[in-house]
């Protein structure tokens, strides 16, 4: 069982994270999952109505994570949190782009509620997974460049198991080994906030609308929570 854990510095520059981590066993993501195609789809149509437009970096929701990025020495606006880049996609062309039904569900979940997702093929990932600060020494594959490598900065937040680092910029960018796919069948999904304080309540919604799209098409799903000292 893969347990996630926030380190201790970075709980101690982000004290008010909070993760939910959504994990499906026995996915089946090759047949057709109507809920998600309909949610992709009312959203687009909100778009296109202007009848409600995505969290920009003006959101106090993405406003914090620019911030964050930038204490660890990224520029957000050259390299985006990826609820900031998903929304300003589909500000800009009025889709979110199809990968693959699970995938989909998440992008929906995280655009419609101006939080970070990602995900994680548990059976590609090796031990447990901490979100700390890089050292500099790690290699991470990006998603999609399965011959490309490349070593974070040091002090830059990722999420990382015991082989390498699995995101870049903490939610910027996930790694290809552990990319969720059609086949993937055993996943744990991410939703996070820096202000749980804030948004706690705005996250277990998010959550329970994620395990509501997910759970028709697998054998079981759970929802638990990480936070500082708390692991998941």
């Amino acid at each position: 069982m893969t347990t996630f854990r926030i380190s201790p510095a970075v709980a101690a520059a982000f004290p008010g994270a909070l993760v939910a981590v959504v994990t499906a066993t026995g996915l089946r993501g090759d047949e057709p999952w109507p809920a998600t195609t309909a949610a992709l789809e009312d959203l687009e149509r909100q778009i296109a109505d202007a009848a409600w437009a995505p969290a920009d970096e003006t959101d106090p929701r993405i406003e914090a994570w620019h911030a964050a990025y930038r204490s660890f020495g990224t520029n957000p606006r050259r390299t985006r949190p990826s609820v900031d880049a998903l929304g300003r996609r589909l500000a800009k062309k009025g889709a979110l782009p199809r990968i693959n039904a699970a995938v989909d569900s998440y992008n929906v979940v995280s655009v419609r509620h101006g939080l970070p997702a990602g995900a994680f093929d548990l059976d590609h990932v090796t031990g447990d997974v901490e979100i700390r600060h890089a050292d500099g020494g790690e290699t991470f594959t990006p998603l999609g460049e399965p011959d490309t490598v490349e070593n974070p900065r040091p002090g830059e937040v990722v999420y990382a198991d015991s082989i390498d680092v699995l995101t870049r910029h903490w939610n910027h960018r996930d790694a290809h080994r552990t990319r969720v796919t059609a086949g993937s069948t055993h996943v744990a999904f991410i939703l996070e906030t820096l202000h749980a304080g804030r948004d706690g309540r705005l996250v277990k919604t998010a959550a329970a609308e994620l395990q509501e799209l997910l759970a028709p098409h697998a054998a079981g799903t759970t929802v638990d929570y990480l936070s500082p000292g708390t692991d998941a």
